[in-house]
């Protein structure tokens, strides 16, 4: 098993069994047949690093079922360091249902207790040492938004401080919040600790009430980010620091779901910041991978390899 002390990265949060419809276009109240998985943004991008090479855990907790034993095992089989994936005291692990319907819009139905397991991280569920040892530290922003583990999560973020590498995930989901405006206190005071943040453009209008790209990078700078990152949808995606700006063209590619494609896009940025990369590399590369798994139908299963993304970026995105 991978020494603790030795992990590239360390995602934070949601995690849940999910339920991919294998029908396109077809609506949830019609028969489906569904691939089950696992997910959730942070478990994704955590297998995402991994399948490209990287040493990642995740830090969450299951519920006392089935359900989480099989989330453990497939994270096991994905590459991921299980050491601090804990057994939750009460509720049941989540399940997520997912239709293409249609696939640049997917339908999702989170199915959570109000106190997920997830929701449950206290302080000492990671040492301090692994903590502030692993290169990059991932934090979504769903983790936030309530029970114990929003505050255990600022918490870390505080113990780390900007020394280390700290990302800030804009992930927004509307269920998990009582309003927007809670969601952008938490999300505002996270970035206020972190080294990188990332979001689209309906995050960043969460987050900061600013839907322009542009200006979206300049106040995520301006409150103490070292790169800023704004994904544009069709129009690419924007990496920025203080002396640099980088626009990222998509890739044509044949949509097969939307779903996961920015969670590809996370794990291939943590491979480009460990690799020494400048900006353009890693936003090329980051950007074929999340292109990669919007033409696949499944999203951890299908995160790719570097073998398999070097071959996509060299076809231009043809499969």
């Amino acid at each position: 098993m991978t020494m603790a002390k030795d992990l590239d990265l360390i995602t934070v949060g949601r995690i849940s069994v999910d339920l991919f419809a294998e029908q396109i276009n077809t609506s949830f109240s019609q028969p489906q047949t569904f691939h089950k998985s696992i997910g959730g943004s942070p478990t994704n991008v955590a297998v995402a690093a991994a399948k490209l090479g990287h040493k990642s855990a995740i830090v969450t907790k299951v519920g006392v079922d089935p359900l989480g034993q099989y989330v453990v095992n497939k994270l096991t089989e994905f590459g991921v360091n299980t050491d601090f994936v804990k057994v939750a005291e009460s509720g049941l692990t989540p399940v997520v249902l997912a239709s293409q319907d249609p696939p640049e819009d997917p339908k999702i139905i989170f199915h959570r207790q109000p106190h997920a397991p997830d929701t449950q991280l206290a302080a000492s569920d990671i040492d301090t040492e692994t903590l502030l040892t692993a290169k990059i530290f991932w934090v979504s922003a769903c983790a936030l938004s309530n029970g114990e583990t929003a505050k255990t999560a600022i918490t870390w973020l505080q113990q780390r401080g900007r020394k280390q590498e700290s990302i800030i995930d804009l992930d927004y989901r509307p269920s998990f919040w009582p309003n927007v405006e809670a969601a952008r206190t938490a999300a505002q005071e996270a970035i206020s600790m972190c080294t990188i943040a990332i979001g689209n453009i309906a995050e960043c209008q969460v987050a900061l009430g600013i839907s322009d790209p542009q200006e979206a990078a300049t106040e995520l700078l301006k409150r103490g980010v070292r790169i800023a990152v704004v994904k544009m949808g069709g129009d690419g995606v924007l990496l920025a620091t203080e002396s640099e700006r980088v626009v990222i063209a998509p890739l044509p590619i044949k949509l097969v779901c939307g779903l996961g494609a920015g969670d590809a896009f996370g794990g291939a940025l943590v491979h480009g910041l460990l690799s020494g990369w400048v900006l353009q590399e890693i936003g090329e590369f980051a950007n074929a991978a999340g292109a990669y798994l919007a033409s696949e139908l499944m999203c951890a299963d299908a995160m790719p390899t570097i073998e398999i993304l070097n071959n996509f970026i060299g076809t231009g995105g043809k499969r």
